[in-house]
């Protein structure tokens, strides 16, 4: 087991992870900007080193910078955390240069999982079920308008390099695909240092259903079930629910099956989420594979029981999965809503600032992942989420009491939070009754704009 390890992360999953290593006997070294200085998880870690200024690109995106309080620190691995660099192969292979364990895939796998052509590619050969579209990055435009003319329109171009909705364009028709293309790839190129594109059929009325997955050294690799997380705003997940309500299980059986072998194939080890659309037929397409622990991976452990964080700790250090795919159990319902610092009545905008009152809630059932305490700044470099609120229940009707009785007891201020968003998303019929699409919140939320 690890001596050592070197958190490269901030806010709740730099926590989460601190509290993993603390109670595996694993000492923590914790990186952090100048405006995260005064963070009050930083004191629970064994040590704590600056690495740069607030941007992200000088600080948390710095391989360099945090492989030097690395080797300072002599640690033995380093967690990635989520977001930031933790799908980054080149971070990955520095770690590995430098002799220091990286908790989560070799670059190899990363490679072969993260970038999406690729990873489509060894999906079919595995007979994971995907959608139809150019097989290799679009480099040519009438190649493109040919390719959308066969599969037929509306189609969408995806970055080939990321995801969160950067690159990616809806064309209903030729002269849109045409228009388009550039821009998408220049998005890319900007995000993501690639401007590599490619396109596939859009479904206009979808779910988003993902499987969570877990790889080890050892050649083994089994499936957590699923999460459904198809109330978005803008491509950024706004509720997460475990399991999903609606879908034929014995069908997705085979898919959980088949992106195990996926991942099996690929030497992955480490957590992986591979992320499907549910079309109205039941039938389910892949859109990419997150090669990292997920922001709702809280749901999973729930329903599982299973704890994803420890586990990816003790792949990396060589330990075996210690379970069978017949070992894993659903058990009751699980729901994740993040909260925000955003204000919904102003288009979501950031709200920044000191928090003088938080009084989380508690109780049966409820847990808080969250790196805020009264009087913590919300600082205005980062990611706006706070907080996530997570409720298990035995039934998704009972969950969903669970989730509107805690959501009452939350209060913050003075800054803005989504937290009445939530309120009334748990609230509503439609999502009550479960199955509701991926564009589903973005009318919702239209619809309730006043009219002038």
């Amino acid at each position: 087991m690890f001596k050592r390890v070197l958190i490269a992360n901030r806010g709740e999953i730099a926590l989460r992870i601190m509290r993993a290593c603390q109670e595996l006997g694993i000492q923590t070294v914790c990186v952090y900007s100048t405006a995260d200085k005064d963070a009050p998880y930083l004191k629970l870690a064994d040590r704590a080193i600056c690495i740069g200024p607030g941007p992200s690109k000088d600080s948390y995106l710095n391989i360099s910078r945090i492989i030097a309080a690395a080797e300072i620190a002599e640690v033995d691995a380093i967690h990635p955390g989520y977001g930031f660099l933790s799908e980054r192969p080149d971070f990955s292979r520095a770690c590995r240069d430098c002799k220091i364990e990286f908790i989560g895939p070799s670059p190899e796998a990363m490679q072969a999982l993260g970038d999406k052509v690729e990873c489509k590619r060894t999906a079919k050969e595995n007979g994971v079920p995907v959608f139809p579209g150019s097989p290799d990055a679009i480099e040519d435009e009438d190649k493109a308008v040919e390719i959308a003319s066969k599969i037929g329109y509306p189609v969408i171009i995806k970055a080939s390099a990321g995801g969160g909705g950067r690159g990616m364009k809806v064309c209903q028709n030729e002269a849109t695909l045409r228009s388009m293309l550039r821009i998408a790839s220049q998005e890319a190129q900007a995000a993501f240092g690639n401007g590599a594109v490619f396109i596939e059929k859009y479904l206009e009325q979808a779910r988003h259903v993902e499987i969570q997955m877990l790889g080890d050294k050892h050649g083994n690799a089994i499936y957590l079930w699923e999460r459904d997380c198809s109330l978005q705003r803008r491509h950024q997940k706004v509720i997460e629910e475990a399991p999903a309500p609606h879908i034929d299980r014995e069908k997705f059986r085979k898919v959980c099956e088949a992106a195990a072998k996926m991942i099996k194939s690929v030497k992955y080890a480490g957590a992986a989420t591979c992320e499907f659309l549910l079309d109205g037929k039941g039938d389910f397409y892949m859109l990419e594979v997150n090669t990292r622990v997920q922001v709702e991976h809280p749901v999973t452990e729930l329903i599982t029981g299973i704890d994803i964080v420890k586990m990816s700790i003790l792949i990396a250090a060589g330990e075996k999965i210690p379970y069978k795919q017949d070992d894993v159990k659903i058990k009751g319902h699980a729901m994740e809503m993040r909260i925000c610092a955003e204000d919904p009545a102003y288009d979501f905008r950031p709200s920044a600032g000191k928090i003088t009152t938080w009084e989380p809630p508690g109780g049966p059932g409820v847990r808080m992942d969250t790196h805020v305490v009264t009087g913590y700044v919300v600082p205005p470099n980062y990611d706006s989420m706070v907080a996530k609120l997570i409720v298990h229940a035995d039934t998704r009707e009972q969950c969903l009491d669970r989730a509107a009785r805690a959501l009452r007891e939350f209060n913050v201020g003075p800054i803005k939070t989504t937290i009445p968003l939530h309120q009334k998303l748990v609230a509503n019929p439609d999502f009550r009754k479960g199955g509701v699409d991926i564009k589903y919140l973005e009318r919702w939320l239209k619809a309730q704009q006043p009219t002038t």
